[in-house]
């Protein structure tokens, strides 16, 4: 009996926000699926409350992931599932995936700031960014490798892959990375799934 498909439900508005951190790990692990967009405009009240009559999503908030024959949510907790089905992208010992979990906190932070500047970057925010990157690199500067863990890739490394692409689009990127910083985006851009997809999306603004 043929498993059912995998589709991936998320907003279409391009690189930005947090879908794109699970469709960034689905790329990189290989599964395929189908990609479902939906428009971000004055359709979305409507959409979301479909969706949500539906079963796809009980906030009426996407993304949402049909995997396996059940429907998950929320995009933290889509990776934290996917990497345990998988055995990979989330360490082997408990240290380690405390420290996915401890990074992915500081992300899921982040990202409740990045989101209300959406509407317009506040001074705020930019007092916080350079807060936000010099925490991170503390973390990504303990290893020799371009990954929180050193040279094993988790689905935090996309999280916080997603954060500095997403400051750098919204114009709220600090000048200067950490060079530990600077070698996560190097070496996620150059994984051969997500630099395929990146020189396909390459022109996009958003």
């Amino acid at each position: 009996m043929a498993s059912p498909p995998t589709i991936y439900h998320y907003l279409d508005i391009g690189r930005l926000g947090r879908g794109e951190v699970v469709n960034l790990f689905l790329k990189d692990t290989g599964i395929d699926f189908k990609d479902v967009r939906y428009p971000y405009d004055n359709t979305w009240p409507d959409t979301s409350k479909k969706l949500r009559q539906s079963g796809l999503t009980r906030t009426g908030q996407l993304p949402a992931l049909e995997y396996g024959g059940l429907v998950i949510t929320q995009h933290i907790p889509i990776l934290r599932y996917l990497s345990r089905e998988l055995g990979a992208y989330d360490g082997t010992t408990n240290w380690e995936k405390y420290l996915v979990d401890a990074v992915s906190d500081i992300y899921v932070d982040w990202r409740s700031q990045w989101v209300a500047i959406l509407k317009g970057v506040t001074e705020a925010y930019r007092n916080y960014v350079p807060t936000y990157y010099d925490l991170l690199a503390q973390y990504y500067s303990d290893v020799d490798g371009p990954y929180l863990l050193g040279d094993k890739i988790t689905y935090a490394d996309f999280a916080v892959y997603q954060s500095i692409d997403n400051d750098k689009r919204t114009g709220t990127l600090p000048e200067t990375l950490s060079p530990a910083l600077t070698r996560l985006v190097e070496a996620i851009e150059t994984r051969p799934n997500i630099s395929t997809y990146i020189e396909e999306t390459r022109d996009r603004k958003a």
